[in-house]
């Protein structure tokens, strides 16, 4: 290891040391026990109101909170998945794929690899699975390089990005079930079993409270904002933020910091984005229990002033914006007459 890696490397170790010398690396079980309650509560009150009203219009204000309460679910897999809740891997697992794959009908497991492979190479286009130009291209060369269906969105996918969130929510459903299809996922059999009791009930209760038209309609609302609010979640994180190619040349706090962006807000904010709006902090402390996130943030700008490394931090609107201007611009060699 050269003199450089030493130091970068004990950059980080220093933070460390910081972060743990504030406590803010201890378990919070009274808080995710009120959390979970909290959340499953109110996900059972929905399908309650659901069964209780019967075939009507009220029934969209349902799909649009069990859309909200979808995405909660989501973020508390994502804590779970984490080790923020749970020490060992088994209960994690448990937990998880009940939520997942049985509460709200996405595998697990396949977003567990998907985000183990984000996390240790955020933004880099050929290894972080987020910035795959399946649909949206993420850089010019990504454009350049493009071929069909994300060549031809690829032009105006700036415009394009909010509605197509709409159909986010499908996408992960599709992608849990290409998932178990295959071999290689760990618990095959218990996710396809979970992900199959959870379409079985979801469309059974469709079907038996509602008329066809009304269930297909509560179906594209609910699903829909879901998607909405998952992308509207994740996308102010890393999308406008430098991306990487090559070989790693980055130590582990830069390049964490670097690709990532924290969102300010109280604690509204903190509610709806699950605490990813410290994406800086959760990023270089990924088991960190999200309620400390807030605590750790001076923390780790304060030190990334002292190391010199650009850190930032912008408004909710702000970080759309930039995500957005990102896009147009990737997507500009697009635009250009042959």
């Amino acid at each position: 290891m050269t003199t450089t890696e030493n130091r970068a490397g004990s950059d980080f170790a220093r933070l460390s040391h910081r972060i743990a010398a504030a406590g803010l690396m201890e378990r919070r079980p009274g808080y995710y026990t009120a959390r979970i309650a909290l959340v499953t509560a109110l996900f059972a009150g929905g399908w309650v109101a659901f069964a209780l009203l019967g075939n009507s219009w009220w029934q969209l204000a349902v799909a649009a909170f069990m859309a909200v309460m979808f995405g909660q679910i989501a973020l508390l897999s994502h804590d779970v998945a984490h080790k923020q809740v749970f020490r060992r891997r088994r209960p994690a697992e448990i937990a998880g794929m009940l939520a997942g794959n049985l509460g709200i009908g996405m595998s697990y497991g396949w977003w567990m690899d998907k985000h183990t492979r984000h996390h240790a190479n955020p933004n880099h286009e050929e290894l972080d699975p987020d910035v795959d130009p399946d649909i949206l291209v993420w850089s010019k060369d990504q454009a350049r390089a493009s071929r069909g269906v994300p060549r031809f969105i690829g032009r105006y996918q700036a415009f394009l990005f909010f509605p197509l969130l709409t159909l986010e929510g499908l996408n992960l459903h599709w992608s849990g079930i290409r998932a178990v299809r295959r071999p290689g996922l760990r618990r095959r059999g218990l996710e396809a079993t979970l992900l199959a009791a959870h379409f079985v009930l979801y469309f059974g209760a469709l079907l038996t409270v509602l008329s066809p038209g009304m269930a297909l309609l509560f179906f594209a609302v609910h699903q829909g904002l879901w998607g909405v609010y998952m992308g509207s979640i994740f996308a102010p994180n890393h999308k406008g933020m430098p991306t990487l190619t090559g070989p790693a040349e980055l130590d582990f706090l830069r390049k964490q910091v670097l690709t990532s962006r924290n969102v300010r807000g109280g604690a509204l904010t903190d509610v709806a984005l699950g605490g990813l709006n410290y994406q800086i902090e959760h990023h270089l402390f990924p088991s960190m229990p999200s309620p400390h996130l807030r605590r750790a943030q001076p923390i780790v700008q304060a030190y990334c002033a002292e190391l010199g490394v650009p850190y930032l931090q912008t408004s909710l609107a702000e970080s759309y914006r930039q995500a957005l201007t990102h896009l147009h611009e990737a997507g500009a060699p697009l635009r250009k007459r042959s």
